[in-house]
């Protein structure tokens, strides 16, 4: 899944951060409009975060947001997952073009009240980085059918039970997918900086 998009191709890599439109994440590049705005974005949702704050599409309209899903209880991939996107928010904290959702996957057992814990012991500010909860069925929908998260990477016996996964999801301002990453590796926030510096030039061509 993590396999360089240059291989994906056969072909050099072209400028810019390619668009993804299916589930198996092969890039597009393009700067045709027309093209671009038949490809897929991200569905309308509706989640609580730490600050008990309701949190929608409309609060990260128009700006580059990095997505991933964990839980505080984990003891395995999350919390290298996490470090990997403190690294990006420490670069982009203050910016509000930037911004982080990241969402529970055990939001029975992740209240508010234990993501505002969580979020004071590791430094997150809910201004820009927001830890979500809400319905499972909700989470688990977005997780599948906006950010691509199909049985390979997290699902198990169709939507019913989710696993976490490591991967680390680029949105940009139109809430079109332009990045994958694999949040278990550090080097990948390095990766991810770069791409949102490109998607931020982007915007104000």
């Amino acid at each position: 899944m993590f396999l360089s998009s240059l291989l994906v191709t056969g072909c050099s890599k072209p400028d810019g951060v390619p668009y993804y439109h299916t589930p198996d994440f092969t890039p597009i590049w393009t700067t045709d409009q027309n093209r671009i705005d038949t490809l897929h974005t991200v569905l309308p949702f509706r989640f609580t975060d730490q600050s008990g704050e309701t949190i929608t599409e409309n609060d990260v309209e128009n700006s580059v947001y990095l997505t991933n899903f964990f839980f505080t209880a984990c003891p395995s991939i999350c919390p290298k997952m996490m470090e990997t996107v403190r690294i990006v928010y420490q670069k982009y904290r203050g910016n509000p073009a930037v911004k982080f959702l990241s969402h529970s996957v055990t939001p029975e057992r992740d209240s508010v009240s234990v993501l505002k814990k969580y979020a004071g012991r590791k430094g997150i500010d809910g201004q820009q980085w927001h830890l979500l909860t809400g319905k499972r069925k909700s989470i688990n929908t977005i997780a599948r059918l906006s950010y691509f998260i199909e049985k390979e990477q997290g699902f198990l016996n169709g939507s019913a039970q989710f696993l976490h996964t490591e991967n680390l999801i680029l949105v940009d301002q139109r809430g079109h997918i332009r990045g994958l990453y694999n949040g278990t590796v550090a080097v990948e926030a390095d990766r991810i900086i770069q791409d949102i510096d490109l998607l931020l030039n982007e915007q104000n061509r």
